[in-house]
């Protein structure tokens, strides 16, 4: 599979039987570049961050809600795991096939030995449906998020876990 080609995304998709609306934009950066797509695909993004422990033996792809704040140590002490930092560039291409601004859980058909654990904030699954990157951000895709969990993560091996996420730190 082309890491590069989203079309190989598109053919997967609709192996899996996952039905999904695409659109093509310039390239988006961050979360701001992606509000007139988030409009045009009528459903919200997900951050998607690329995370490693202190040691960098340990990687985590976190899904969490657009508008919700990331806390390291929140999430480290949900997980158990030593202070987390973001992942490096050619760690997340490895692993996930993207680049930094593409960062999705579509990348995670890449990850053939499951060296990324799955992070989920549990207010996800309150979406109906989710847009991602095609593992390049210069299309989204919106498709249902129960088709994501049921269909794509059981298919790429990757079973996710659920965290209650408040952004806070105590």
């Amino acid at each position: 599979m082309n890491r590069s080609d989203p079309n190989e995304i598109y053919r997967l998709l609709e192996q899996l039987k996952i039905p999904y609306r695409k659109v093509e934009h310039l390239e988006a950066s961050s979360m701001a570049d992606l509000t007139a797509v988030e409009g045009e695909l009528n459903a919200p993004f997900c951050k998607n961050l690329f995370l490693c422990n202190r040691q960098k033996t340990d990687y985590y792809l976190l899904l969490i809600r657009e508008n919700k704040r990331f806390r390291t140590a929140e999430v480290s002490k949900l997980i158990g795991a030593s202070r987390l930092s973001f992942g490096e560039a050619d760690r997340l291409y490895e692993l996930l096939g993207v680049h930094p601004g593409a960062i999705t859980p579509l990348g995670l058909v890449f990850d053939g030995e499951k060296q990324v654990r799955l992070l989920v904030d549990k207010d996800l699954l309150s979406c109906r449906e989710i847009c991602v990157h095609p593992c390049v951000n210069t299309a989204s895709v919106a498709l249902k998020t129960a088709d994501l969990f049921e269909k794509y993560f059981p298919f790429t091996g990757h079973k996710p876990q659920l965290l209650e996420i408040t952004g806070e730190v105590d």
